[in-house]
């Protein structure tokens, strides 16, 4: 299974672990990456990712998050196809940012693309071509 991370998921961990939700989401993420780490989900990563990870200002982190792609079955690059499912998505009112990661995720054939914004996931609903969750929704529907 092809899943896409975005830049809120690999961050999650290192958000105030003191709110519930956002601790059950960091343990989904890390044992969603576990499982990726033993071969059971196959990561797709994006010129995208590898931007807005570059935007870190914590340079632990921004390398911690970076030495995940060397696990990505596939490194999308900007394309024609990607810009155009971007303005598409960017039609229904999901930011430029995440446009262009879902429109990258869509592009590698993702199943699923994950993530913690709060924004996408409320227009899930309105994506096409991947299913949209949060990393404890991906655990609920998939590892249950």
């Amino acid at each position: 299974m092809k899943i896409y991370l975005d830049n809120c998921c690999f961050n999650r961990p290192y958000d105030d672990q003191s709110h519930l939700r956002i601790r059950l989401e960091a343990e989904a993420k890390l044992k969603i990456q576990e499982e990726t780490r033993n071969g059971m989900h196959e990561l797709i990563w994006s010129y995208i990712l590898d931007y807005e990870n570059s935007k870190n200002p914590f340079r632990e982190r921004r390398e911690q998050i970076a030495e995940w792609r060397k696990y990505a079955v596939d490194d999308v690059i900007e394309s024609r196809e990607v810009l155009g499912v971007a303005a598409m998505l960017q039609e229904q009112g999901i930011k430029k940012i995440d446009s262009l990661h879902i429109a990258c995720a869509i592009e590698a054939g993702s199943d699923y693309f994950l993530t913690t914004d709060d924004g996408v996931l409320k227009k899930a609903a309105l994506i096409q071509g991947i299913k949209v969750t949060d990393p404890i929704g991906f655990i609920k529907e998939v590892l249950a």
